[in-house]
């Protein structure tokens, strides 16, 4: 069945490969398909579209749907082309000719658009729970480690001093303004496209502010064209927060994957989270952060591909949209999966509490020594020389002692306010019912 059928049937190999996974990937979208429809067929009765009598038999049909998909009991039957199609076909074939009237007054661009705008709204909301989880463990991390000292680097040279408590602290507030980003496309997804049918809206006098209320959407996508541009748009912006959340977790994976590593020695993993050599006894890999950095540098490019699928189509529908979610549903999947896998490994993470005693980081203390030599009133230049001449020849001696108390160093490390910042993020993904 295909809601555009007039009596014809088309080439096999045309159907597949204009079909393409569609079928699959709509699995995704049926809960909110039928969520939409609802919406839609009760606005359909408030302008007479529908007899009170109708709306409660097709709501009846529609929560047998509903109930069908939460118990995964729905699919969509080989020759019905999607998700659309198979809902209609059922209430058709079990309530008979009203099932036909569930259609009118939208298109399949307006029913496809709505359904997406509902399940990219869902998704950020659990990416934003996830954020949130990691955050969380990352500032728990953070504080009770913030005494332990650690090298900290430049040019992957040894620097100046840091501490765990600002390495995980770092990439706490990090994520925070990764946030930012995974707002921001929250508020695109978070406009109501029905009743903008084909993206020229309809004769019929639809109420879009009522299923813009009846689906919790913050406001509406007013003009129907605009819309229709939304469908690329919306994936865009969601792309850019799945790469600034990528970036950030490679980068973290990649610091894991280095201080792991017996050159470094500074963190470790229990045996049961690491992998073995084939032919190296001794070997303990830190497989899972290494898959989780390779992902990462993937999902970075989703932007790209979004972007390159986008960005040379006029304003209007046009079928390359289709694609728009072979990109984004599997990089959805593959963010929370990672964002949850970190969190996991990182409540095992064990540190290493004495790094510093090693004789290759005294030179981590030589700007420590600078600084407590101006203090005490020597001009900073001099200061600078006379431990640049003890360094060159090879009588400096570290006071190994840090005295760091300005916001967000290692005494202050300002965890409260990085806390504040995200929870002020996080309002805004709870302010309407998931």
């Amino acid at each position: 069945m295909k809601l555009w059928d007039k009596g014809y049937d088309i080439d096999s190999w045309i159907e597949q490969f204009t079909v393409g996974n569609d079928r699959q990937l709509d699995m995704q979208i049926a809960r909110f398909d039928v969520e939409a429809s609802m919406a839609h067929i009760r606005m359909l009765e408030t302008i007479g579209l529908l007899t009170a009598e109708e709306l409660q038999i097709l709501l009846s049909g529609l929560q047998q749907i509903a109930d069908e998909i939460a118990r995964g009991e729905f699919e969509i039957e080989d020759g019905v082309e999607d998700v659309h199609s198979q809902v209609e076909q059922l209430l058709t074939q079990r309530l008979g000719d009203v099932g036909k009237k569930i259609h009118s007054g939208r298109s399949r661009n307006d029913q496809v658009l709505v359904d997406l705008k509902l399940f990219y709204r869902a998704q950020l909301r659990e990416i934003a729970d996830d954020v949130s989880n990691l955050f969380d463990r990352l500032l728990l991390l953070s504080d009770e480690h913030k005494d332990v000292l650690m090298p900290g680097y430049t040019h992957l040279q040894v620097a100046m001093p840091s501490s765990f408590g600002l390495w995980f602290g770092a990439y706490a507030e990090t994520l925070a303004d990764d946030m930012r980003l995974l707002a921001a496309a929250h508020d695109i997804a978070n406009q109501n496209p029905l009743g903008s049918a084909a993206g020229y809206g309809s004769s019929f006098p639809l109420n879009r502010t009522m299923t813009t209320q009846l689906l919790h959407f913050a406001d509406l996508h007013y003009n129907v064209v605009a819309a229709q541009m939304s469908r690329g748009k919306t994936e865009l912006s969601l792309s850019y927060a799945i790469g600034a959340l990528a970036s950030t977790l490679g980068k973290l994976a990649m610091d894991i994957c280095l201080f792991n590593s017996q050159n470094y020695g500074f963190i470790r993993f229990p045996d049961a989270y690491t992998t073995g050599s084939s032919i190296m006894p001794h070997k303990k890999n830190p497989d899972v952060w290494e898959i989780m950095r390779g992902r990462c540098n993937r999902l970075m490019n989703t932007s790209n591909e979004v972007s390159l699928l986008i960005s040379n189509l006029p304003h209007g529908y046009h079928r390359d949209m289709q694609l728009l979610k072979d990109i984004t549903f599997p990089a959805l999947s593959q963010l929370k999966e990672c964002l949850r896998m970190a969190d996991f490994m990182l409540q095992h993470i064990i540190v290493n509490k004495d790094i510093l005693s090693d004789e290759r980081y005294n030179y981590l203390f030589t700007v420590e020594d600078v600084n407590r030599l101006a203090l005490s009133g020597v001009p900073f230049r001099d200061a600078y020389k006379q431990v640049g001449m003890q360094v060159q020849q090879g009588t400096y001696k570290p006071t190994k002692s840090v005295h760091h108390t300005h916001e967000g160093s290692i005494g202050n490390l300002c965890n409260d306010k990085i806390r504040e910042k995200m929870q002020k993020i996080l309002k805004e993904f709870v302010t309407l019912p998931a």
